[in-house]
């Protein structure tokens, strides 16, 4: 009987090894499976993140690249109306030039000409002695002609002087007739033959003047 209890004691003891084996292997697993799912939930929340970030990235990424285009636009835009503004503003000033030196070149063209014709006049008027070969008689004859050309030429400038005197006189008469203020305090009938007498003084100073 005391070995048969000893026998039983030792089943239990070995039976409640066994069970505290398998019960600590137990555990051990689930503990296992509780860290893999750890490692799991953990590689998908890390890889999540790493998605979130990825995505962040690339639209912080398109961002640049947009904002970066929207100025590169922007830019050659604006370097497009600069050279606009240039291109205008270097064919203004090429127009401005060109009608400038067409105006100076007119301008010369009639100093030019007003010069050439002052030339024409001089030498047509400006006649050759030829004297060489003239005796004495001929010597006075020509001496004669020469003096009359001259008396031809100051007359000519004579008559020149007076006509310019004469219309200043003209413009000047008229400017005058046209300042005298009508009468305001007089009837119809004196007003008229003032005008009318102011009219025949008007006309004697011109006859006078020769005008």
């Amino acid at each position: 009987d005391i070995q048969k209890k000893r026998q039983n004691k030792d089943l239990i003891e070995l039976q409640a090894l066994i069970d505290s084996h398998f019960e600590a292997r137990r555990k051990e697993e689930e503990e296992l499976v509780a860290l893999k799912e750890r490692i799991e939930k953990r590689r998908a929340e890390r890889a999540e993140q790493q998605r979130i970030r990825a995505e962040k990235e690339k639209e912080r990424q398109a961002r640049l690249a947009e904002e970066k285009a929207r100025r590169e636009e922007e830019d050659a835009k604006r370097k497009a109306e600069d050279d606009l503004k240039k291109k205008k503003a270097l064919s203004s000033m090429g127009a401005s030039y060109s009608s400038y030196l067409a105006k100076a070149d007119q301008k010369r063209g009639k100093k030019q000409t007003a010069r050439e014709t002052k030339k024409k006049v001089l030498a047509e008027r400006r006649k050759p002695l030829n004297i060489d070969h003239l005796n004495e008689d001929k010597l006075r004859d020509k001496a004669k002609e020469l003096w009359d050309w001259l008396y031809q030429l100051q007359t000519e400038k004579y008559d020149f002087a007076e006509q310019i005197k004469r219309k200043k006189y003209e413009v000047s008469g008229k400017a005058i007739f046209l300042m005298i203020p009508a009468p305001k305090h007089q009837n119809l009938q004196e007003s008229s033959g003032k005008s009318r007498t102011m009219a025949k003084s008007f006309e004697s100073s011109m006859t006078f003047w020769n005008i």
